[in-house]
C-alpha cells in the first residue's frame, strides 16, 4: 500500500490533545502506521514546532523511526505553483503559495495518501490525492 504523508493538522491535534479531533486523528494516525509508512516533510515538521519549545521535543513526539522525513520534490513545488494559480484565479487571496499546496503536490507527485482533516483544498486542487479523512 501507498505510503501516507501525514498532514500537519492531524499531528497537532495529537501534540495538543485537541477536545475535538484528537482521539479521531490518534486512531488514524495508528490505522495508517499499521498499514504503510508514514512520511513528513519539511513544512510539516515547521507548522508542528509550534507546538513545542524544543526541537528535542519535536523530535521525540515525531520520531525518524515512525515518520520518515523527505525533502519536498521539486516536481511538487512546479505543481504547487500550478495549483496554486488556479486558486488566484478562482478568487483565492492569498498573494503567495500556502504550505497546503507544497503538502498535496508532495502527495500527489509521490502517489502517497495523504492522511488529513482539511480536504476540501486538496479534493480542488489535487483531485488525484487519495485522501484519509474524517468524512
Amino acid at each position: 500500500m501507498n505510503a501516507v504523508l501525514v498532514d500537519s493538522n492531524v499531528l497537532l491535534d495529537v501534540a495538543t490533545n485537541d477536545p475535538i479531533w484528537s482521539l479521531w486523528s490518534a486512531e488514524a494516525l495508528e490505522h495508517a502506521a499499521n498499514q504503510a509508512p508514514l512520511i513528513i516533510n519539511p513544512l510539516i515538521y515547521a507548522e508542528v514546532s509550534v507546538a513545542f519549545r524544543r526541537i528535542e521535543e519535536l523530535d521525540t513526539a515525531l520520531p525518524a523511526e515512525l515518520y520518515r522525513r523527505e525533502p519536498l520534490p521539486w516536481e511538487a513545488a512546479f505543481l504547487a505553483g500550478k495549483a496554486f494559480l488556479q486558486y488566484r484565479k478562482r478568487g483565492g487571496a492569498r498573494s503567495l503559495p500556502l504550505p497546503d499546496f507544497y503538502i498535496g503536490a508532495h502527495a500527489a507527485i509521490r502517489e502517497y495518501r495523504l492522511l488529513t482533516r482539511d480536504a476540501s483544498r486538496y479534493r480542488s486542487y489535487f483531485p488525484t490525492v487519495e485522501l484519509v479523512t474524517p468524512t
